[in-house]
């Protein structure tokens, strides 16, 4: 069932919002430095040392601007904590409408930062099997055109790309119809082709969970999907599993592909997975859940390349347990996933 493998969230910064963060980053809201005092409740939100972590932190984000509301009604301490997520670098989930000025406006002002733009890209046609983050890209050509304008958008800049959460997945739990199996294949493996063909992009295709199932189950598909391309491979994508079991379950896959490097999502994993609930949606906005580990290239294993923010925390799962719709900011969940990590 799909609720053992996690949802990634679709809903990527819109356009004017990525102009908007932009302008004020180029207008100099955001510095390059960062020190050990406690920001100011309303101070702006910088960029973290690269020797922590080279990617790139929107002062935009959702968190970013909650950060601001709390300080301005005066709410200093629900601001100190929304503070955890504004300050963290956490994945930009490319849209479908505008995805060459997207990637493009990400990457530029990464670059003026002298960052990374981590970018997540969640287009695949018929993803999510009609569950809370359905949609996708018409056909194969639509998506084709999609992911093309994406590498226009990056270029030459630096950016490490997230590639296409739970596409794999639904193909070996048959979740996706097997109409469009093969077609999905081609299709993964062209994005990889094609993101690899820029200078400065790194390629980490999803590759699901440590709960999900065993990597023998997926390490064919992966294969088949070009995984001998790319970068690597991301695990725990918009879920809950622990850093510890994440690496666990990344090495076993390594071995059978190659010695592939991984990245694990570490933005919710920092109490582990939710198990009171039902099984099918303990993935889907599960209480009581924490942060984990800051993103950083410092990592507790050689072949584990990053600790990344993919999932942006305090975005809904979707309209379960009281949440607005998948990728729609909710500020009690932020809140209460920032007091828990304390």
């Amino acid at each position: 069932m799909y609720g053992s493998q996690g949802t990634p969230v679709p809903i990527g910064t819109r356009t004017s919002a990525l102009v908007l963060g932009v302008a004020l980053l180029l207008a100099g809201c955001s510095s390059s430095g960062g020190g050990d005092k406690t920001p100011d409740a309303d101070a702006k939100i910088s960029q973290r040392p690269t020797g922590a972590d080279p990617i790139w932190v929107n002062p935009e984000t959702n968190a970013a601007r909650q950060v601001a509301a709390y300080a301005k009604a005066g709410k200093t301490a629900e601001a100190a904590q929304i503070r955890k997520i504004a300050e963290q670098p956490t994945g930009e989930w490319i849209g479908p409408e505008n995805p060459k000025a997207e990637a493009q406006g990400f990457t530029e002002a990464a670059d003026k930062a002298g960052r990374t733009a981590l970018l997540v890209l969640y287009d695949i046609p018929h993803r999510d099997c009609g569950q809370y983050s359905q949609g996708g890209a018409g056909d194969g050509d639509s998506y084709r055109a999609w992911l093309d304008a994406v590498a226009q958008g990056i270029a030459d800049r630096s950016a490490t790309v997230i590639l296409e959460p739970d596409a794999l997945l639904h193909l070996v739990d048959g979740c996706t119809p097997a109409e469009y199996q093969d077609e999905r294949y081609d299709l993964l493996n062209y994005a990889i082709g094609k993101l690899k063909s820029l200078k400065n992009t790194k390629v980490y295709l999803d590759a699901g969970n440590a709960g999900w199932g065993h990597p023998d189950e997926i390490y064919q598909p992966l294969q088949r999907a070009g995984i001998a391309k790319a970068d690597g491979f991301a695990v725990n994508v918009s879920n809950f599993y622990s850093t510890q079991d994440s690496i666990a379950y990344g090495k076993q896959l390594s071995a059978k592909v190659g010695g592939k490097h991984f990245v694990i999502d570490t933005s919710r994993n920092g109490k582990g997975p939710y198990t009171a609930g039902d099984a099918d949606e303990n993935w889907c906005n599960p209480p009581g859940r924490s942060l984990g580990e800051t993103p950083t290239t410092k990592t507790a294993d050689p072949l584990v390349d990053a600790y990344l923010w993919v999932k942006r925390p305090g975005e809904s799962d979707g309209t379960c347990k009281g949440g607005p719709k998948a990728g729609q900011w909710w500020a009690s969940y932020a809140l209460a996933l920032a007091k828990s990590s304390e």
